[in-house]
C-alpha cells in the first residue's frame, strides 16, 4: 500500500492556543511549564488528527515555539556567539531572545521563506562558526510521539538549504566553506536519531527548486554521500517549483527517496515518472499545501494511477509542501457562504483528501465512490457558479488592448503639470501612509463590528482620529500629508472587504512568524469594485488642509499575494481584474479632488517565481497590472508607490517600467546601500528613500538622518529626491512618531536652506 506522509502541520493550535500561551509567557503571566503543557497538547491533537485521516508517517520537528529554522540552529549549536548563550543548555527565555532580541543584543534577522508569506530566522554564519549537536528537544518529541503509538518521520531543513539561506557576517567569507563542519554535525544528528529507532527522516532541500549556482548543487551531492551510512533512510523534500533539471542528480544520490511538488510544477511528474528508479521512493505532492481549495480527487487519482502501476508501494503521497501554510480546520467556519465553503479544504480536510487518494490507489475508486462523487460535484459547481464568474469583469479584461496601460504623457511632461499646481519645495516631505493605530481606534472598530457602536458614532470617532492626524502633520509642516488610515484594519483586508470576489474566514489563521498570525482574505471569484472604497475618508481629510492630501491604495500584486488566491484562472488575470477595480477608485479619487494617490506594492518582489527563466513573464504582467491601476489619470495627478526592503538591483528596469511618478523605498537599515543601485541605473522618476527605521520606537538623531539624506543627495539628483520614513507608522505610538518626524523635518529644512544659499 502507498505510504501517506506529510512534512508539517499547523502548529499554532486550532484557536491560536500557542500564540496566547507564548505571549503570556513573555509577559510573565505563564510559566515555562504551562507553555510546554500547551505545546504538548497541540502536538497530541495534531498527531491524532493525522493518524485518524490515515497518515502512515507523522512529522516530528515541524512543531516550534517560534520558527523551525531557529530550532534547528539550536539543535546544531549554531546560535550567534554574540548572545553569550550556552546552546546545549538554552532556556526557553533565551530561545525567544534569539528571535526577539534583548537589552544588549538585537534580534536575529527574519525574512520570507522562499515565495511564501512565512518568515524564518536567518542563520548568521561566521568563519569561526562551530557546530555542536544537542538533539534533546527533538528526541523528546520523538519519544512523545512514539509513546502515543505513532510511526514518525522527523522532518528538518537540509544542510545545503540551511547554509544557503543564512548570511555571511564576516568580510571575504563564503558560507559554503562551512559545509564540511556542518555535514559532520548533521551526520552525528542522524546517527543519534537512528539510535532512537528512527527509520525514515525527511531533509528538505528547496534550494534545488531555486536558481542556485553550480557550487551549491554540487554541495547537495557531497552532503548526501556523507550521509549514506548514518543508519536512517533519507527522503529529500523539494517544493515550490520544478526540480526536473536535477533528475539525474537526484537519481544518483545514495538516498531512499525524493518528494516533488506537483501542484506548483505539475509538468515535472511525467519527467520523474518516466525515469525514476523502481527501487526508490517517489513522493508526489498533488494536494495543495499552500492554498485553501478542495482538490479534484478524480484528477488526482487518474494522474497517480499510472505512476502507481509502475512504482507500486514506492509511490508515496503527500501534500505539495508543509501544511504550515494552510489554515487548520474548515469545520469551525460558521459564517462562510455555504457554496463557497463547499469548494474549500483547510489542513484537516486536506488530510482527509489524502486518505481518500490512498484508499482509491489501494482498493480502487469504487471503494471511495461517495467521496469522489462529492469532489466531482464541488468541482463542477465551482466551474460554473455565478458567485465566481462575472461576465462583465471577464469582458473588461478581455477588451484590454495593447497600450491600454499607458499614462497619457511621459513622466517628464507629467511632473511639470504636477509641480505647476503642487508647488512643492526642494526635498518635499511625506509619509508612507499609516499613522498610529491606537487602542482607542482598535476598540472603536471592534465595537462597531460587534454592533455595540452605531455607524454614526463610529464615523465620528474615525473623523476625530483623522482630524488629529492632519493637525499633527500641519504643525510639522509635512508637504504631502495623509489621512492616517484610522478606519483600516489591514492594508489588504480593508480593500478585500469592499471588493466583490473576496470572502473572509473567522478562524483561518496561519503563522506569519513567531506568535504573529494572519488571517488572509480569500479571492474566490472575479473581482470588481461595487462602490468607492476610500473617497469618503480621503475627501474629509482633504477638507481639513490646503496641502495636497495623498490617497492610499494597495496595489494589485500585493492584493493577491497576501491573500489565498483562486487557482482556476492565471494569476495574471486575477491581477488585471484587481487593477481595473483599483483604477475605478483612482479615477473617483481624482474626481473628488484627491490628485496625489499612492498605490502600494510591497509584495511585487516576493511574488516573483523562484526560477529566473520565469521572471520576465511575471514582471511583464505584474508591472502592466500596476500601470492599469492608474491609467486614465490626468497628467497632473501624481501617482506614488511604496516598496518594502528588497533586492531591486536585478529588476530595476521592471521597477522603472511601472512608471510611478514617485517611488518610496526602505533604505535606512542598509545605510542607503540599496539606493546606489537606483543611482547607477539612473532611475528616471522621483524617489523617496527612507531616512529612518520605523520598526523601532527609538527617535533618530539629527546627525543620523542628515547622514542618510546627504548620501541620498550624492546618488539622486536633488530635484528628484523626496524625504520620508522607511515605512508606515501604524505600529508606533504617537509620542515617538511626532518626535521622529520632527527630527526628519528639522534636518530637511536645514538642507533646504543650505541648497538655497548656493
Amino acid at each position: 500500500m502507498n505510504t501517506f506522509h506529510l512534512s508539517g502541520y499547523p502548529r499554532i493550535g486550532a484557536k491560536r492556543e500557542l500564540k496566547f500561551a507564548v505571549e503570556a509567557f513573555w509577559k510573565g503571566a505563564k510559566s515555562e511549564a504551562e507553555v510546554q503543557e500547551t505545546a504538548a497538547e497541540i502536538r497530541r491533537l495534531n498527531w491524532a488528527t493525522q493518524k485518524a485521516a490515515g497518515a502512515d508517517l507523522l512529522p516530528v520537528g515541524d512543531f516550534s515555539f517560534y520558527d523551525h529554522v531557529l530550532d534547528l540552529l539550536c539543535t546544531l549549536g549554531a546560535i550567534p556567539k554574540r548572545f553569550g548563550f550556552d546552546a546545549a543548555n538554552l532556556s526557553l527565555l533565551e530561545y525567544f531572545q534569539l528571535a526577539r532580541g534583548n537589552a544588549t543584543q538585537f534580534a536575529m534577522e527574519m525574512t520570507k521563506w522562499f515565495d511564501t508569506n512565512y518568515h524564518y530566522i536567518v542563520p548568521e554564519w561566521h568563519a569561526d562558526t562551530e557546530f555542536k549537536v544537542n538533539a534533546k528537544n527533538l528526541i523528546a518529541q520523538i519519544k512523545e510521539a512514539k509513546a502515543q503509538g505513532h510511526d514518525i518521520k522527523p522532518t528538518l531543513v537540509g544542510p545545503v538549504t540551511l547554509l544557503w539561506l543564512g548570511k555571511a557576517k564576516d568580510d571575504n567569507f563564503k558560507r559554503i566553506s562551512l559545509l564540511p563542519k556542518l555535514l559532520q554535525a548533521y551526520a552525528q544528528l542522524l546517527r543519534e536519531l537512528a539510535a532512537e529507532g528512527v527509520d525514515w527522516i525527511q531533509l528538505d532541500e528547496p534550494i534545488l527548486a531555486a536558481d542556485a549556482d553550480e557550487n551549491w548543487i554540487k554541495a547537495v551531492e557531497t552532503a548526501y554521500k556523507e550521509f549514506a551510512h548514518t543508519g536512517v533512510r533519507i527522503i529529500i523534500g523539494t517544493y515550490f517549483a520544478s526540480v526536473a533539471e536535477h533528475l539525474n542528480l537526484l537519481k544518483s544520490l545514495p538516498v531512499h527517496g525524493v518528494h516533488i511538488d506537483c501542484v506548483r510544477a505539475p509538468e515535472q511528474l511525467s519527467v520523474f515518472a518516466d525515469a525514476w528508479p523502481q527501487n526508490k521512493v517517489l513522493s508526489v505532492g498533488l494536494i495543495d499545501g499552500r492554498n485553501v481549495w478542495r482538490a479534484n480527487l478524480s484528477k488526482v487519482i487518474e494522474t497517480l494511477e499510472p505512476v502507481n502501476a509502475k512504482l507500486g508501494n514506492n509511490l508515496w503521497i503527500a501534500p505539495s509542501c508543509s501544511l504550515l501554510h494552510s489554515p487548520q480546520d474548515l469545520a469551525v467556519e460558521e459564517k462562510l457562504d455555504g457554496e463557497i465553503k463547499s469548494w474549500m479544504a483547510f489542513a484537516a480536510q486536506k488530510l482527509v483528501e489524502l486518505g481518500v487518494v490512498k484508499q482509491a490507489l489501494a482498493h480502487g475508486k469504487d471503494s471511495v465512490k461517495e467521496e469522489i462523487a462529492a469532489s466531482d460535484a464541488a468541482a463542477a459547481d465551482r466551474a460554473t457558479n455565478k458567485l465566481i464568474h462575472n461576465d462583465a469583469v471577464k469582458a473588461r479584461v478581455a477588451a484590454l488592448v495593447k497600450g491600454a496601460d499607458k499614462r497619457n504623457s511621459p513622466f517628464a511632461e507629467r511632473i511639470k503639470a504636477q509641480q505647476a499646481w503642487m508647488n512643492l519645495p526642494v526635498l518635499p516631505t511625506t509619509t508612507i501612509g499609516s499613522f498610529p493605530q491606537t487602542t482607542e481606534i482598535r476598540q472603536a472598530r471592534a465595537a462597531f463590528k460587534k454592533g455595540e457602536l452605531s455607524e454614526a458614532d463610529y464615523d465620528a470617532a474615525m473623523k476625530k482620529e483623522i482630524a488629529y492626524c492632519v493637525e499633527v502633520q500641519e504643525k510639522l509642516e509635512l508637504d504631502v500629508p495623509v489621512h492616517g488610515e484610522a478606519e483600516r484594519n489591514d492594508m489588504v483586508e480593508y480593500f478585500g472587504e469592499q471588493l466583490a470576489g473576496y470572502c473572509f474566514t473567522q478562524f483561518g489563521w496561519v503563522q506569519s512568524y513567531g506568535s504573529r498570525c494572519v488571517k488572509p482574505p480569500i479571492i474566490f471569484g472575479d473581482v470588481s469594485r461595487p462602490n468607492p472604497m476610500t473617497v469618503y475618508w480621503s475627501s474629509y481629510a482633504q477638507s481639513l488642509t490646503k496641502r495636497p492630501m495623498k490617497g492610499m491604495l494597495t496595489g494589485p500584486v500585493t492584493m493577491f499575494k497576501w491573500s489565498f488566491v483562486r487557482d482556476d484562472i492565471p494569476l495574471s488575470e486575477v491581477a488585471k481584474q484587481i487593477a481595473l477595480a483599483l483604477n475605478d477608485e483612482v479615477l473617483d479619487l481624482e474626481k473628488a479632488g484627491i490628485k496625489v494617490i499612492q498605490i502600494d506594492e510591497p509584495a511585487i518582489r516576493e511574488a516573483m517565481p523562484l526560477k529566473k527563466a520565469q521572471w520576465d513573464e511575471y514582471l511583464a504582467w505584474a508591472c502592466e497590472a500596476f500601470r492599469l491601476s492608474s491609467v486614465g489619470a490626468e497628467d497632473s495627478t501624481q501617482i506614488h508607490t511604496h516598496m518594502c526592503y528588497s533586492e531591486f538591483n536585478d529588476i530595476l528596469p521592471a521597477i522603472a517600467s511601472m512608471d510611478a511618478d514617485v517611488i518610496t523605498i526602505e533604505t535606512s537599515r542598509s545605510d542607503m546601500e540599496l539606493l546606489t543601485a537606483f543611482g547607477d541605473f539612473k532611475y528616471p522618476n522621483d524617489i523617496g528613500p527612507g531616512v529612518y527605521d520605523i520598526h523601532s520606537p527609538r527617535v533618530p538623531t539629527a546627525e543620523e538622518i542628515e547622514h542618510l539624506l546627504r548620501k541620498a543627495m550624492e546618488v539622486v539628483p536633488v530635484e528628484r529626491l523626496w524625504v520620508n520614513p522607511d515605512c508606515g507608522l501604524k505600529t508606533r505610538g504617537w509620542k515617538e512618531t511626532i518626535e521622529q518626524l520632527q527630527v526628519m523635518m528639522d534636518v530637511t529644512k536645514k538642507l533646504r536652506a543650505e541648497l538655497a544659499a548656493k
